[in-house]
């Protein structure tokens, strides 16, 4: 009798290895439908592939593949000649509404794209490949219009995250939070409104408070929220319950998240808690897309990765919190921590 072997996942046969192979091109699809304006042209209604190469100003030689791709990957349809867009893409591909991942899919063009292609180098030599410093946020916010794409694309990463975290921790045990990192306060607006007896706060780098402040504004919570400025390695922590990192630990190094962890654990209350969020890695078998984030973030910084919940456990116990829960969400792929200041 032979016994296979499973534990390399599913059996892929020659066609499918290829096909793999040739992935990259089918992101590109989408990338360039997104980088042309494909999807918000196509929000005002049906068009005709001549309509199309018109309005969005396009070359004929490659279109009528082109679309057809798009087509093909379900992200379009297709009635007789004219494409339309439908309404289950629309949500997330044309801008304006919440879910909205037209800013993350260009960040996937424009960095993410080019920097995986520099993997087979990173893992010769260790070294992150985005061709960003240990001051990129600070050059980044030098560039308003970089920085408002940028704060766009992590509501997009965040979107999904914020109303499963109003649920995911007994909020009615405390009274006010801030989110460390929390970019233009997308998460932060989902918990208050959630949670009305919660204040809230979002503390980031100085440059980013005209952007959070429209944001609030727009979502009708100016003073829900409050902006507190500043580098959360040199800077204070704002004093309140509960100190939110999302997305955060996994930038840095593990020295670094220790550091974070102490200073959170020294300006919290007694009864407060740290909540720690990102694609942590299953023990035995990690998920593709959890091993895609983590290698995703090696390549972009220099001490960055995911992580599992029992080296979460480790540091927030360390730095002297009581570990009290996770939770793998839902929608997404973010696990949750929840740690006690209990003295």
């Amino acid at each position: 009798m032979t016994i296979s072997d499973t534990s390399a996942g599913p059996s892929l046969d020659a066609p499918a290895i290829a096909r793999l192979s040739a992935s990259y091109a089918e992101a590109r699809i989408l990338h360039s439908a997104v980088e042309v304006g494909l999807f918000e042209l196509l929000a005002e209604g049906p068009l005709s592939q001549g309509e199309i190469c018109a309005r969005l100003e396009l070359h004929p030689r490659l279109v009528r593949d082109f679309l057809g791709a798009v087509a093909a990957l379900g992200l379009i349809g297709r009635e007789g000649a004219r494409y339309r867009l439908t309404p289950e893409v629309a949500q997330f591909l044309v801008p304006g509404g919440p879910l909205y991942l037209g800013a993350r899919i260009r960040t996937a063009a424009q960095r993410h794209y080019h920097t995986w292609g520099r993997l087979t180098e990173a893992l010769r030599d260790g070294e992150p490949k985005a061709g960003v410093g240990a001051d990129a946020f600070a050059t980044l916010y030098g560039n308003p219009e970089a920085t408002r794409n940028f704060l766009v694309h992590m509501d997009a990463n965040n979107g999904v995250v914020g109303p499963q975290l109003a649920e995911a921790v007994d909020w009615s045990a405390y009274s006010s939070f801030v989110d460390v990192g929390g970019a233009r306060g997308n998460v932060a607006a989902h918990l208050v409104r959630r949670h009305p007896h919660l204040t809230g706060g979002v503390f980031e780098l100085p440059a980013v408070q005209p952007f959070f402040e429209e944001y609030m504004a727009e979502l009708g919570l100016s003073g829900r929220v409050v902006f507190h400025p500043g580098d959360f390695f040199a800077d204070a922590l704002p004093q309140t319950d509960v100190l939110v990192f999302g997305h955060v630990l996994h930038d840095w190094s593990q020295d670094a998240r220790q550091e974070l962890l102490d200073r959170t654990h020294a300006v919290l209350p007694p009864g407060g808690a740290v909540v720690v969020y990102d694609q942590m890695l299953d023990e035995e078998a990690p998920d593709l897309r959890s091993l895609v984030g983590s290698l995703n973030v090696g390549l972009i910084t220099p001490g960055g990765s995911e992580y599992t919940v029992s080296e979460c456990r480790t540091w927030v116990e360390k730095s002297g919190f009581t570990f009290l829960s996770a939770t793998r969400l839902a929608r997404g792929n973010d696990t949750v921590v929840v740690a006690a200041k209990r003295d």
